[in-house]
């Protein structure tokens, strides 16, 4: 008999390992569940740019729903920007390309249709430079450019997108059994080898020239790629292991090595900048991470005994921060984060860490007037609207919750796909007396986890209220039929691949 907790780590792995098997380097979408077009016509036009948008959108509340992904303001933002920065030196700088953080320890990282390119925890944990993620940024956004996936499907047609669609809703529809997750994994195996062998060794020294030459134009040490990946080779090596997963779907040779470092030597020389930012995000994904802060605390705490520059040292000293107030010492936590903002006293990440240290020390008022400040200043950044929004609402008073549910609705605007916002704001517009507005948000928060049918039960009771007027009716009944329309599509998915 597997226990829950096995059944669902058995189910967690099972969707990581299909979801790599189906979107990684083969690129094979999953069409027909979005109601999408199949790929392989035509390598330049699988996907109109609508359906792209679709599938990206589908594509990340389905990892949002099985908590694959690192729901966290600064740290999202930073690998953005980076991937945005690169996006905009690439060949298609007006491609549309989303970039998400997952919570998966394996050193991978991989891109799917609809420019969806997604970054491993480990793999951001293991490299030592800004640097080296951006070499794994753009040569991942080359294989998007490049249109890679779709060359490979056009070339291995004999992989079943239906099949594999077929194995989804297998596993969706066994809730996670053991024995079902371990067959479906077997499956994406052999999906996933097959394509590997048509992703070719010229598609990956193409992605590796194009990354190179992005890397360079965007400001960043080109080497960086390179040494990323004779670093995963030596790791493995040394602790005697297989190579990385990384490492399986994207095959690399001492020559290939040697071929990216020949092209690196002709390009115009980069001075790294010093990745202060880097570190910084880079020691709060760990310290958020690691569900024991005390193994966080001795990380941070072996790491600065070594020689370091000081914007390493900063970034590990706010890391420990982090952990030792996970770990309720906050007096030890203030002072760290007091040093650190007498060096850096603009640095964001400092400025919202003393404010959560505050809140969390019952000190509302003074996390409250701290952020009131950062939002005046920066009212459209999400981590300080998101960070004043809860400081808003910890004392549960109306008048502090109207405030919040102006900020967080106005944060709505831009950010319409951010269920911990919706959440955030359903609680805000409840205490302030706004029990439609609270309840719309809830709806919401579930569809942005892939809880269509949750959503549409929460909007169905809004409907019986008789005390809705003419345009609050209006606008819960047409978004009712837009959900309808997708759960419908979904049901006849599911049998259809029965």
């Amino acid at each position: 008999m597997v226990s829950v907790k096995n059944k669902h780590r058995l189910f967690t792995q099972g969707i990581i390992a299909l979801l790599v098997a189906i979107i990684s380097l083969s690129g094979v979408a999953q069409t027909d569940r979005l109601g999408l077009p199949e790929l392989g016509n035509s390598a330049s036009d699988v996907l109109s740019n609508s359906e792209e948008r679709e599938y990206a959108e589908n594509l990340v509340r389905q990892m949002r729903a099985y908590e694959l992904l690192v729901e966290d303001p600064l740290i999202n933002d930073f690998f953005s920007d980076m991937g945005f920065n690169l996006v905009s030196r690439s060949d298609q700088p007006e491609a549309a390309f989303t970039f998400v953080v997952l919570d998966q320890s394996v050193i991978n990282a991989f891109a799917a249709p609809g420019g969806v390119v997604a970054l491993h925890s480990g793999l951001i944990l293991l490299a030592e430079t800004q640097d080296e993620v951006a070499g794994v940024l753009s040569h991942e956004i080359a294989h998007i450019t490049q249109l890679h996936m779709y060359r490979a499907f056009e070339k291995g047609k004999t992989m079943s997108i239906l099949a594999m669609l077929a194995m989804m809703g297998l596993i969706l529809a066994g809730g996670g059994d053991g024995d079902v997750v371990t067959g479906a994994m077997m499956g994406a195996q052999s999906v996933a080898q097959q394509a590997q062998i048509n992703f070719t060794r010229h598609n990956e020294v193409e992605a590796d020239r194009v990354g190179i030459r992005t890397l360079s134009a965007s400001g960043y040490d080109p080497q960086g790629m390179a040494d990323f990946f004779a670093k995963m080779g030596q790791t493995s090596r040394a602790n005697g292991e297989g190579p990385p997963e990384f490492l399986r779907t994207h095959p690399v040779s001492v020559n290939r090595i040697a071929e990216a470092e020949g092209r690196i030597q002709n390009l115009p020389p980069v001075v790294p900048a010093d990745g202060r930012q880097f570190f910084v995000v880079q020691s709060r994904l760990r310290a958020l991470l690691e569900k024991d802060p005390n193994v966080a605390i001795n990380h941070f705490e072996t790491e600065l005994e070594k020689p370091l520059t000081e914007a390493r040292k900063n970034g590990y000293l706010y890391g420990l921060a982090i952990a030792l107030q996970k770990n309720a010492q906050y007096e030890k936590a203030g002072t760290i984060l007091s040093d650190l903002l007498e060096k850096e006293p603009a640095r964001l990440a400092f400025q919202l860490q003393m404010a959560n240290l505050h809140l969390a020390k019952g000190l509302y008022q003074q996390a409250i007037d701290a952020l009131a400040d950062l939002y005046l200043s920066f009212p459209g950044n999400q981590a300080i609207a998101l960070e004043y929004g809860k400081a808003l609402l910890s004392e549960s008073k109306q008048e502090q919750a109207e405030t919040a549910s102006v900020v967080l609705r106005q944060q709505l605007a831009s950010q319409k796909n951010d269920p911990a916002l919706y959440a955030l704001y359903a609680q805000a517009a409840n205490l302030a007396g706004d029990e439609i507005r609270s309840t719309e948000a809830i709806a919401e928060s579930y569809y942005q986890r892939g809880g269509v049918q949750e959503a549409l039960i929460q909007l169905e009771r809004l409907t019986r209220r008789d005390d809705l007027d003419y345009y609050q009716r209006a606008r819960i009944n047409a978004r009712l039929m837009e959900l309808r329309i997708e759960a419908g599509d979904q049901g006849r998915n599911v049998k259809k691949d029965k």
